[in-house]
């Protein structure tokens, strides 16, 4: 019961982390790019000597499996580009909401991938999600920051839930760091080329928040988050993975005085309900099928 309590307490730790992660998209005075670049390089350096302190393989299992971690760079790295992008348009608060409709997203394209039809109770909670969504723009204009980021979000959590799908269905058989590692250098690759801001003119101040965006939002957390997975069940992982906009939004009151309305929370509120009941439907279905 001990190690199950500590399972959970590293398990809330990685996500209260990973809603932080948010926040550099604030503090640091570099475009969403310019920061995926950097946090990815720095992340994936930091689980490559990870792995190589603890003794563990590197390599990938075939040749095939290089070609589905190229796949899974360029989609995470889009993902995080759009996270950032939508956080700087739209703040944090209302850009993790936005992007937590992922798991209904996860919904409608899995289908797409098993060849099978959504279900009707799917289709009501995207109607849900959508009313939700609905109360968090302020207009319908993209000339408007907070409805562009809002839609920047949107398309970013579709990044994320198809990372996800592609992830379960061709690159399961790793951990969660191990798939980081490669997915991490892949997306700094990929968009090192369109950096605006060269590494020899970063400010003192965004090389500090980018080491401990890189490092300790992003590559501890994931460590710490797939440890846990060994005494949790995916179930439990996947319902608290749904407190991240709840840390988020208390992160970003705290440390950047935002503050969210009451239609904002209203909004949110069944968005994240809607995403905690998918995560809890998709997983009741998984053990059905054991």
């Amino acid at each position: 019961m001990r190690v199950e309590q500590q399972s959970l307490l590293l398990l809330h730790l990685a996500v209260l982390l990973f809603g932080g992660t948010a926040l550099f998209s604030k503090l640091i005075d570099l475009g969403a790019l310019d920061i995926t670049v950097y946090r990815t390089a720095i992340a994936g350096c930091t689980l490559l000597a990870l792995r190589l302190i603890q003794r563990k393989t590197i390599k990938l299992d075939s040749r095939r499996d290089y070609f589905v971690a190229i796949m899974l760079g360029v989609v995470v790295g889009l993902h995080w580009v759009t996270y950032f992008a939508g956080m700087q348009l739209a703040g944090v608060t209302i850009g993790i909401i936005a992007f937590f409709t992922y798991p209904v997203m996860t919904v409608f394209l899995e289908p797409l991938f098993a060849k099978t039809r959504p279900q009707l109770k799917d289709i009501l909670i995207a109607v849900v999600v959508l009313f939700g969504i609905y109360l968090l723009v302020p207009e319908a204009n993209l000339g408007n920051d907070v409805t562009l980021g809002i839609l920047t979000g949107i398309v970013s959590g579709a990044f994320f839930a198809l990372r996800n799908i592609l992830q379960k269905k061709y690159f399961s058989a790793y951990s969660g760091p191990h798939t980081m590692l490669y997915q991490t250098f892949v997306a700094a690759l990929m968009l090192c080329a369109f950096v605006e801001v060269p590494p020899q003119a970063l400010t003192e101040p965004s090389v500090y928040l980018l080491l401990l965006a890189g490092v300790v939002f992003t590559a501890l957390p994931h460590a710490m988050f797939a440890q846990s997975l060994r005494h949790l069940s995916a179930t439990t992982a996947g319902l608290i993975s749904c407190l991240q906009p709840l840390y988020g939004t208390v992160l970003a009151f705290m440390l950047l005085s935002e503050r969210p309305t009451l239609t904002t929370l209203v909004g949110g509120l069944l968005v994240i309900s809607a995403a905690f009941y998918e995560t809890w439907s998709i997983s009741k279905k998984a053990r059905g099928k054991k």
